[in-house]
């Protein structure tokens, strides 16, 4: 290993990264675990640290992680506030309530987790994994409180579906990014992705949360989704009567007057950004570059655009039309902000680490690593998408880097064996996602999870989908030889 490594010119550089990588996620890890620091200003040491251990000038990492935070929270800000906006008024109005409802009348208790899976898939087919989840986390609370399940329960099948999608099925930006690298066909990848997750959804989503949801259930939870249900459950003024009040809550009979939202208004407000997003897929892939309404289509699916539409659409249907005034619609909408504040922190500084590393030059190290090894293709597609996962804490990256690496060895494969190697890419993408990856705060935040339970309910699952990916890109690879 040691000739392959000098042969694709290892340098001690290379290890001082690997060892600084491996440094940061330790002292990370004992921050959170055993000192119980809030996890934004870990990993804001964390990076520190591994930027000083790979040699990087203190004011580099300082500049990296400022980057690194806005960029992330550039992308991903902005939509998790509307998605908490909108959150908090499914929540408040009841359209959540109607949703829950229709699904409760068609599903028996024991199939609800099947259910919510096949919902996160239909939600998040055409949705980046952040917004797919901010929409789904009330839906998700509704249900668990109606049906008398534990949240985990009716939460991990929806993960699970969500997460499959964003490593193996286009339009996705992992595997749609692997497809173009390698040159593969889109509708071939599509077709065999969706076969690949149906098992990995199945174990990852229904039957692993049965299992582990039972484990975690005996603990009370904060977390946004607590206090969605604390918004739920307020009935009524204040025990001290109408002087202890806030000026802006509503008395009872406000509260009498207002109206739950129609079945088809919450629907058509909750796969609104479907629609559009989806659109805006379909405009890229069927009409001409330029046209009006390709670029009337691209700009109504931008996910900030679609978002943004589909909060104005709910302060008209969830918040106004059901007789809420205006002073209390704006009361929801600023009571859904408080909330995310700590998952902002933490997701910006999950960012400035990525970023850190990244700049230090972790890619090169990892692609070096591939270099000087001798796997069959599908491995060490898996594999290199793995390292650079856990070491950039970016599914996109990750991808980007990996199809780059081996677009040279794959100019010469059959259509569905490149379609599956990109499959092996996106299911590397998603191994293991921890301390470094935006989702594994957001599921903390959102569901008042421990470190640990995190690891459990996100990373394990993650490593799930990951797995039975690959196993199933494997076999599809025998078959079609």
């Amino acid at each position: 290993m040691n000739h392959t490594l000098a042969a694709a010119g290892w340098l001690p550089h290379d290890t001082q990264l690997i060892v600084a990588g491996a440094l940061a996620l330790a002292v990370i890890i004992t921050l959170i675990a055993a000192l119980k620091i809030a996890p934004y200003l870990a990993i804001l040491v964390g990076t520190f640290v591994a930027g000083a251990a790979a040699g990087l000038p203190l004011e580099k990492v300082s500049t990296a992680f400022s980057r690194g935070a806005g960029a992330l929270l550039g992308d991903v800000g902005i939509i998790i506030a509307l998605g908490a906006m909108l959150g908090a008024l499914m929540a408040e109005s009841g359209a959540a309530e109607r949703l829950v409802d229709a699904m409760l009348k068609h599903s028996s208790k024991r199939m609800l987790p099947w259910m919510m899976a096949l919902v996160a898939i239909i939600i998040g087919l055409p949705l980046f994994f952040e917004v797919g989840l901010v929409m789904m986390v009330p839906i998700i609370f509704v249900m668990a409180r109606r049906s008398g399940q534990p949240v985990l329960r009716i939460a991990i099948p929806a993960l699970a579906g969500m997460t499959t999608l964003h490593a193996l099925l286009p339009p996705h930006p992992g595997p749609l990014i692997a497809v173009s690298a390698l040159h593969a066909d889109l509708g071939l990848t599509l077709a065999l992705g969706f076969v690949a997750a149906i098992p990995a959804v199945i174990l990852a989503g229904p039957l692993y949360g049965m299992w582990l949801a039972p484990r975690l259930a005996n603990r009370k939870r904060g977390g946004i989704v607590e206090s969605i249900g604390e918004s739920l459950s307020t009935e009524g003024p204040p025990a001290h009567g109408d002087a202890a009040r806030r000026p802006d809550t509503p008395d009872t009979a406000e509260r009498r007057a207002w109206r739950q939202p129609s079945f088809a208004a919450a629907l058509t407000t909750i796969l609104l950004p479907v629609i559009l997003m989806l659109g805006r897929t379909v405009a890229r892939l069927a009409l001409p570059g330029g046209s009006t309404l390709a670029e009337v289509l691209d700009f109504l699916g931008e996910p900030l655009v679609a978002l943004t539409l589909t909060v104005l659409l709910a302060i008209v249907l969830f918040g106004w039309s059901t007789g809420r005034s205006r002073i209390e619609v704006g009361r929801i909408l600023r009571r859904s902000a408080p909330p995310i504040a700590i998952l902002l922190l933490t997701i910006g500084a999950g960012g400035g680490l990525k970023q850190t590393l990244v700049l230090a030059g972790i890619s090169d190290t990892v692609g070096k690593i591939a270099t000087g090894s001798h796997l069959p293709l599908l491995l060490l597609a898996y594999l290199i998408a793995v390292a650079l996962r856990q070491a950039t804490g970016s599914a996109t990256v990750a991808t980007t880097t990996t199809a780059g690496i081996l677009a040279p060895l794959a100019t010469h494969l059959a259509p569905a064996h490149a379609s599956l190697v990109a499959l092996s890419i996106g299911a590397g993408s998603v191994f293991f996602c921890h301390v470094n990856d935006a989702g594994f705060w957001m599921v903390r935040e959102y569901f008042g999870l421990e470190l640990k339970e995190t690891i459990w309910v996100w990373s394990i699952l993650q490593t799930i989908v990951s797995v039975v990916g690959l196993g199933m890109v494997l076999l599809m690879w025998q078959i079609l030889v």
